[in-house]
């Protein structure tokens, strides 16, 4: 309760002051985030797009290969197909983790 009546009685000098660290905590974050602009959230759509198409788009080559060299009574291309979404998207959830740690 004492800094709530701590915040209550706060002289104009503190209240400028708070106001002033504020902004400048603001401009800095903003300095420091600056590269972060539209462009580098396009390049990371980017990345995490093609982190998830590559690993499938080489688990069907994968599966059509050994549905046509061996032929079997399961679709080979089918279960390389799933297992290239899932490696994919392991892949980008982990890219997306690296760059949520970075900030």
């Amino acid at each position: 309760m004492s800094d709530k009546r701590n915040q209550e009685k706060k002289t104009p000098p503190e209240e400028l002051t708070e106001k002033v660290g504020a902004k400048a905590a603001r401009k800095l974050k903003a300095r420091r985030e600056r590269r972060r602009s539209v462009l580098f959230g396009l390049g990371m759509f980017g990345l995490v797009g093609w982190s998830v198409a590559i690993p499938t788009l080489i688990g069907i080559v994968i599966g059509i290969w050994i549905d046509k060299t061996w032929p079997g009574p399961y679709s080979w291309t089918l279960m390389f197909l799933i297992m290239g979404v899932a490696l994919g998207c392991l892949n980008a959830w982990y890219w997306v983790q690296r760059e949520s740690r970075r900030e």
